[in-house]
């Protein structure tokens, strides 16, 4: 019978095509604006590495002013950042699995080719640890080990992008090229490698694109290369030289570690505990112990990765979409009932009530799954619109296919419950007096 009833849907459909495509436009451009909002919110929420995010920790120490927190609006929030030092210091625990300390910087980078002109490259000055952790792919090479942090020795790795543009995509690992005023060694090329999010330093830009160069942490102050990104400092002290900001309070440093158990989670917890204590006796972290370990999903959260104006928005759009469906319900059952004649003649030659109400709950199907397929175009239109408008959005503003499947399968499931009411009403037509009156 399904196939019966979807063939007299589309019958009608096409009998009342105006009507029928007023009725798609109008629930398409309620899905195709709820749609726009909504893919930028799942993907801007969306767990970036779900198959090992609970295992990953951004650690925090509250460093800050003791007569003040480090966020007016969120008191008990400690920094998100380390100093230096402290960076430093957190690197001796041998309790996590993996363990990262890192920055961001800027270089112009040359080469010996005539061919590449200097261009500017964000670099991230990181730990060995560092591509195993997050699952950085490489397309050349591979990373550095201890033993090149130990001896400084001036390795790099390179962006699949930053290696095309450079060495036109060939292996480059071997090669040579210039970071400000110093010669690097190429090890690695990582192969393609974005992440919706980059939730390991969303101080810096959550949507910004990973870095061009990578370099080893333990370069930056030998070689007191440049320092970049979100810096903070609270106290009043003298920073002379390079080797002043490296002693400083100020915060500009990433921590994150790998913690595979519960139990590695305690006793890193308390690892952390004892090194604060220690600060304490010796000075420092006058104010009360708030350590924190956020797992990726709780460090996008607390660092509000998806904004509550987003939020509201994408409220807002289902409202809208709730509007455009009360029209629908309007224009269907002036529809349904205008077919009143023809529906009393079916139930007196033995269609049932169900029959009726099936048969037009398909009809409803049809046109809600032609709304949903233009709420799709108008989506992908509404996004590409977006990323002229908004710049970086590019990364996150992407209509993928699960998006599509669930644009449908909320155009049919809303317009199937708005058309309840007229399919229902029409299935009390009663057949005597509609006869009658033909």
């Amino acid at each position: 019978m399904f196939g019966y009833y979807l063939r007299l849907g589309m019958m009608s459909i096409r009998r009342n095509s105006g009507l029928s495509a007023l009725m798609m436009l109008a629930v398409g451009l309620g899905i195709g604006v709820s749609m726009t909002l909504f893919s930028l919110h799942y993907t801007l929420s969306a767990d970036p590495i779900p198959h090992k995010s609970n295992e990953l920790f951004a650690v925090r120490i509250d460093n800050w002013d003791p007569d003040s927190p480090y966020s007016d609006n969120r008191p008990t929030e400690p920094p998100w950042q380390h100093t230096y030092k402290d960076a430093k210091a957190l690197l001796a625990s041998d309790v996590p699995t993996r363990q990262i300390a890192m920055h961001k910087s800027y270089f112009t980078l040359n080469t010996d080719s005539d061919d590449v002109k200097p261009f500017m490259v964000v670099s991230r000055q990181t730990t060995k640890d560092f591509f195993a952790m997050f699952d950085v792919p490489f397309l050349y090479g591979n990373g550095w080990d201890e033993s090149a942090e130990d001896s400084f020795e001036q390795v790099v790795v390179l962006s699949k992008s930053t290696n095309e543009q450079v060495f036109g995509g060939e292996d480059s690992v071997g090669e040579n090229i210039r970071l400000g005023a110093y010669d690097f060694k190429v090890i690695g090329v990582l192969d393609s490698w974005a992440p919706n999010i980059k939730y390991y330093d969303v101080n810096n830009g959550p949507i910004d694109e990973p870095e061009d160069v990578y370099l080893p942490f333990a370069l930056t102050a030998p070689l007191e290369l440049p320092i970049g990104g979100n810096n903070n400092c609270w106290k009043n002290e003298e920073i002379v030289g390079f080797q002043g900001q490296l002693d400083s309070e100020c915060v500009w440093t990433q921590f994150w570690v790998e913690l595979n158990s519960a139990s590695q989670k305690a006793a890193y917890m308390d690892w952390l505990n004892g090194y604060v204590t220690e600060q304490k006796a010796l000075g420092r972290f006058d104010r009360p112990m708030n350590n924190r370990l956020d797992n990726v999903v709780e460090w996008m959260e607390a660092n509000e990765v998806v904004p509550s104006d987003l939020t509201i928005m994408v409220g807002i759009a289902f409202l809208f979409l709730a509007v455009c469906l009360f029209n629908a319900v309007g224009l269907l059952l002036a529809r349904f009932l205008a077919k009143s004649p023809v529906i009393a003649l079916r139930r007196a030659v033995g269609a049932s009530k169900r029959d009726i109400f099936s048969q037009h709950l398909v009809e409803v199907g049809l046109i809600g799954i032609g709304g949903g397929l233009i709420g799709i175009v108008l989506a992908v239109i509404g996004l590409a619109g977006l990323t002229k408008l908004i710049s970086d959005v590019e990364q996150v503003a992407r209509f993928s296919w699960s998006l599509g499947g669930i644009a449908i399968g909320l155009s049919l499931g809303a317009t199937l419950l708005a058309g309840l009411y007229p399919t229902w009403k029409v299935c009390r037509v009663q057949p005597s007096s509609q006869l009658k009156t033909q």
